[in-house]
């Protein structure tokens, strides 16, 4: 008898101890800060999918305030990421939410493609730090309703401090329906078989504006990263620095057909202490563009092919005032691209280039490698001026290929003649050997022959000129 009462007495503590557990199980379930220290999230949450940890939206929601994440998945904003329903207000929730957190990411998910109206994502409240995941694609409008009137940028991140946009994702400007009806533009069957699956195809007969927008435009901040991702068939401009500082740009990107018009892959203007490098640029216009305010630029290891090559300027429109220094471009592939490396200024501009190398620079089937042209004009009639952006104090080192029209183009103004120009290992060779292209070109060019150079350009001037009138002082401009 009395080992009956102790076997029924052992059973009923065995089953109070487990509905204990149980309950207790239960309780640090719910006390997400408990549950976080102590157990591993349940599998049924963090589901493989993708190539990353997604499950369901609500799921994703629970791991997210469980772990007190600073992430913010777009798809948590009611974003649809079908390429086809109007996902911006889902994007402004997301960033609203980012921008009260330091150090927070926006994710931009793999495997779902997001069309996005004009945005801006704007400081200068937000906290530093800020990432923005993209491992997604982004897809422009191209209705005429969302332009409006027309709008100078696409995708703006504005006043912001330690901004990073980073990933394997695509920002896809569907430009396609903009370049068909430039009058400059004689579209190909490419540019025409472009326009993706998601476009909602709208000429400018049907109400595009005339002002075409930049893809990813960064302005007034500091510390931006850009890296990893693709930027493709911008209507203008694929990527745009202004009044930017600290800036990195490594391994991107930029495809869109040489025939595009306007279509710059990187453009600097008003920003200093800029880095570009490792990174794939093919577009319709300048592969990079260095306009005014700008110096301590670094651009190396590039490989930039269709496109017009590696620019400075133009600079000077309208008789401004344009000062670009301390720019460095080494170790660039060119190919089947305008020019190569060239320097660019309106007639009756002031201000000065200066403290420029280009090396190790390779060509290939480039119109005309190395250019300086203080002449430039863009429209079918330009009047003459007298006035000038200065030029001077510009190396060029091994600079090797070849070329289908002119190695050297040095056009310098008469008034204010282009000084410090140095040929150091140029070897430039016609593509065409057997039949006569044109040779080096010199108009009021002075400066130094380093080495002997193939073809021979006799025609730089040695010395100075008599007229020169450098204005080094930065805070002049």
């Amino acid at each position: 008898m009395n080992r009956l009462h102790i076997n029924t007495f052992t059973l009923i503590i065995v089953i109070v101890f487990s509905v204990l557990s149980v309950s207790f199980d239960n309780c640090t379930g719910r006390e997400g800060k408990h549950w976080r220290n102590n157990k591993a999230a349940p599998a049924s949450i963090l589901v493989k999918k993708d190539g990353g940890y997604g499950g369901t939206h609500h799921q994703r929601h629970i791991v997210s305030k469980l772990a007190g994440s600073s992430t913010f998945n777009v798809l948590d904003y009611s974003a649809k990421g079908d390429g086809h329903a109007d996902d911006t207000k889902a994007f402004e929730a997301a960033w609203a939410a980012a921008c009260k957190v330091e150090a927070s990411t926006i994710v931009v998910p793999s495997g779902s493609v997001f069309l996005v109206n004009p945005i801006t994502f704007s400081g200068p409240n937000c906290a530093p730090n800020i990432v923005f995941q993209l491992d997604g694609k982004i897809i422009a409008p191209t209705s005429s309703a969302s332009w409006g009137s027309g709008l100078l940028q696409w995708l703006d991140f504005s006043k912001l401090k330690g901004i990073t946009i980073k990933g394997k994702g695509i920002i896809d400007g569907q430009g396609s329906v903009w370049w068909n009806d430039s009058p400059t533009n004689n579209p190909t069957h490419e540019t025409r078989s472009s326009i993706s699956q998601y476009s909602q195809v709208e000429s400018n007969s049907g109400g595009l504006p005339s002002t075409k927008p930049t893809a990813l435009r960064f302005y007034g901040s500091n510390g931006v990263t850009v890296t990893g991702i693709t930027i493709q068939n911008s209507p203008n401009a694929h990527l745009k620095f202004d009044d930017c500082t600290n800036i990195q740009v490594f391994g991107i990107t930029v495809s869109s057909p040489g025939d595009s018009p306007n279509t710059d892959g990187i453009h600097l203007q008003n920003s200093q202490d800029a880095v570009i490098y490792n990174s794939n640029l093919a577009c319709g216009d300048d592969c990079v563009s260095i306009q005014t305010g700008c110096s301590n630029i670094y651009i190396h290891n590039i490989n930039c092919g269709p496109g017009h090559g590696i620019s400075i300027g133009g600079l000077g429109r309208d008789n401004t005032r344009a000062c670009v220094s301390n720019v460095t471009v080494r170790d660039i592939t060119l190919q089947n691209t305008m020019t190569g490396v060239r320097i660019k200024t309106w007639q009756g501009g002031s201000g000065f280039v200066q403290g420029i190398m280009f090396s190790n620079i390779q060509v290939s089937e480039v119109k005309i490698p190395i250019m300086i042209d203080q002449y430039y004009c863009d429209k079918s009639k330009c009047s003459n001026e007298t006035s000038a952006v200065a030029v001077s104090g510009i190396n060029y080192v091994n600079i090797k290929g070849t070329y289908t029209e002119k190695p050297v183009h040095f056009a310098c103004s008469d008034n204010l003649p282009c000084s410090g120009v140095s040929l150091d290992t140029i070897q430039l060779h016609s593509i065409q050997e057997s039949q006569q292209l044109n040779g080096p070109f010199c108009w009021e060019a002075y400066g130094e022959l380093k080495t002997t150079t193939a073809p021979p350009i006799d025609c730089l001037k040695t010395g100075m000129p008599s007229n020169t009138r450098i204005q080094s002082n930065p805070d002049s401009c």
